[in-house]
């Protein structure tokens, strides 16, 4: 009878070992898998969203997208200061970068002007270095030419400069050229300022964006329970953007 109660004894203790060896490979598994997805974010690759309409038509309202933070350099993920270059930014590269007037936001723009060079804008044509230079990207929607600015106050949107782009710095201007605030307002961006590259759309929804996408989804769900239609007013999923490389 001592015989059998030893036995049992040692099973159970076989047992609880086994358990607490199944959840110690569950728990180290999932550090791992937590640790990697950090490294992933702070090094290698971040998804950002887009919500506002200055890069209209590469990249509309609900276009979310991820960024290569690994193309230009190896990064201080807390100051976000270059530790290793590898690369700098390319003329019409697309690049997400800490907005300089207020660090806590992120904006998205095409590089248009490169360290060193002179640049004018005369009644919404770019020049560079005294040259016209076609952007086939860009747009402009409102006819309206906007003069030469004389005050602090005078909008530089249609004409602008001569300025030259800092050492380590990019001029950056949106697509969507009527409707976009940057470089022309704020300056140039410095080179510890970006982020990354954009590369491509993963997910892209039409809809009111004014509402956050549960919502959004929610709302066009609600359609298909209560009126067995989809309400794509609301929320509709834009298929033929999905995978789409960003140039």
């Amino acid at each position: 009878m001592a015989f059998f109660k030893s036995q049992t004894k040692t099973a159970e203790r076989r047992e609880s070992v086994a358990k607490k060896s199944l959840f110690r490979e569950y728990g180290e598994a999932l550090a791992i898998a937590l640790i990697l997805a950090l490294v992933i974010r702070a090094f290698i690759i971040q998804a950002f969203s887009i919500p506002s309409g200055s890069m209209v038509p590469t990249l509309l309202v609900g276009d979310y997208l991820l960024v290569n933070k690994f193309v230009y350099g190896i990064r201080n993920p807390l100051n976000n200061k270059v530790w290793i270059p590898l690369s700098t930014p390319k003329r019409w590269d697309i690049v997400v970068f800490i907005f300089p007037q207020d660090p806590s936001k992120d904006y998205i723009k095409r590089v248009v002007g490169l360290p060193g060079e002179k640049i004018q804008i005369i009644n919404k044509k770019l020049y560079i270095n005294g040259e016209h230079l076609e952007t086939p990207h860009a747009v402009n929607t409102d006819p309206t030419i906007i003069s030469n600015p004389n005050r602090p106050t005078d909008s530089p949107r249609d004409n602008f400069g001569p300025v030259v782009v800092p050492p380590n710095s990019y001029f950056v201007m949106g697509d969507n050229r009527d409707h976009s605030y940057d470089s022309r307002f704020w300056g140039a961006v410095p080179m510890d300022a970006l982020r990354g590259k954009a590369v491509v759309i993963y997910f892209s929804w039409a809809g009111d964006h004014s509402v956050p996408i549960y919502a959004a989804f929610w709302n066009g769900l609600k359609g298909l329970m209560f009126g067995f239609n989809w309400n794509e007013e609301d929320f509709r999923v834009r298929w033929s953007r999905i995978g789409k490389m960003i140039r």
